[in-house]
C-alpha cells in the first residue's frame, strides 16, 4: 500500500450527481497521471466498495476499498481507469470535475 501518496492534494469527496458521494479533482490533472492505489484488505466476497482486478496470471483479486478511491463512480465516458489496483487519468481532468471509472458492466435490473 502506498501510504505516502498525497490523496488530499488531488481529491475531495462531495455529494455526487451520479450516485451518493463522489471523488472530485482539487486541481487540474493531466491525462496519464498516476492517481494512487486502491487500498484495502483482500476479499473473496463482493460488496459496495470491492474492486476486482484481473492479475497477470488471469486470477481475479478483490480489495475492499479503505481509501478515498472507494468513492469513484461509474461513467461510460470515464476520466480514469485502473491497471490492476493502480489508478491513472485517461484524459485531462478539470478542478471540481468528478473523477469516474467505467465499472465494466451494467448493474442487473
Amino acid at each position: 500500500m502506498n501510504k505516502s501518496f498525497a490523496y488530499n492534494s488531488y481529491f475531495y469527496v462531495e455529494d455526487s450527481a451520479i450516485h451518493g458521494k463522489g471523488l472530485f479533482a482539487k486541481r487540474p490533472i493531466k491525462s496519464g497521471t498516476y492517481l494512487g492505489c486502491y487500498e484495502g484488505p483482500v476479499t473473496t466476497e463482493n460488496d459496495t466498495h470491492v474492486l476486482w482486478a484481473q492479475m497477470e496470471d488471469d486470477r481475479w483479486v478483490g480489495r475492499d476499498g479503505r481509501n478515498v478511491l472507494r468513492y469513484l463512480n461509474h461513467s461510460k465516458k470515464p476520466s480514469a481507469e485502473f491497471e490492476g489496483f493502480d489508478l491513472y487519468a485517461v484524459k485531462d481532468i478539470l478542478p471540481n470535475q468528478e473523477v469516474t471509472i467505467d465499472y465494466g458492466e451494467e448493474p442487473c435490473e
